[in-house]
């Protein structure tokens, strides 16, 4: 198995008042060469977005774009007819294709949201832009993974233009899980959201990144409360 670390105070960071967020790969004005991407993974930032605040209607194509919101309510429109509002719980998937423009807004007027923005790359170019949103039962993540994402179109469930899956796990303290890679060849991102776990023969903790890659499986043991993302990606 191989692995690369991103510890949380050694990703990029930028405070502009209204948006405090953190970068894990290169993005906007933090340019790291050796951080680029890892395999389609090619954005995760960690936005905080002050009340009544968010970004303006922007472009995109050609991407996968995942949102899940951990504190508040984000509300999303877009050049599809799309108005929604997204809560702790749920995720939002936008597939830009061809082209979409669309705005973030913080929904509250008087309280912070907290999300993750999440760019994957898309299996190719040219996809009917599209959207979807769900909620997931936390019941369903206890102590075990739950895919809250996958490729497959006909289980019900999110899916992504790419052979990729999130998952989401929440455990206690001295518990374990393992995950099995659902297709050979491909390599998993772990995100900690909160807690501290040993994945991989590494320590880590709230907000720490690790991806690895050439392995099947690998176990996952909690040494206090935690919140994980799992994203299984291909690597090429």
């Amino acid at each position: 198995m191989k692995k690369v670390i991103h510890k949380a105070d050694t990703r990029g960071y930028a405070d502009h008042g209204w948006l405090k967020t953190n970068h894990t790969f290169s993005f906007g004005q933090y340019y790291e060469p050796e951080r680029t991407n890892f395999g389609v993974l090619r954005v995760l930032n960690d936005d905080l977005v002050e009340a009544g605040y968010g970004f303006g209607t922007h472009p995109h194509e050609n991407m996968e774009i995942v949102s899940v919101v951990l504190e508040g309510e984000l509300a999303h429109k877009d050049s599809e007819g799309n108005e929604e509002v997204i809560r702790p719980g749920e995720i939002q998937v936008m597939s830009a294709g061809t082209g979409v423009r669309h705005s973030e807004y913080n929904h509250s007027k008087t309280e912070h949201v907290s999300f993750l923005q999440i760019w994957i790359v898309p299996d190719k170019n040219g996809h009917e832009p599209r959207y979807a949103q769900k909620a997931f039962e936390s019941a369903d993540r206890k102590n075990k993974v739950q895919t809250v994402i996958s490729p497959n179109k006909e289980n019900g469930g999110l899916w992504l233009n790419q052979k990729a899956w999130f998952s989401l796990a929440d455990l206690d303290g001295g518990e374990s899980v393992s995950y099995s890679l659902k297709q050979s060849g491909n390599g998993m991102y772990l995100f900690l959201l909160e807690g501290d776990v040993e994945f991989g023969g590494e320590t880590l903790s709230n907000r720490d990144g690790i991806g690895v890659w050439e392995f099947d499986s690998i176990e996952i043991e909690a040494k206090s409360d935690t919140k994980l993302l799992l994203i299984e990606i291909p690597m090429a």
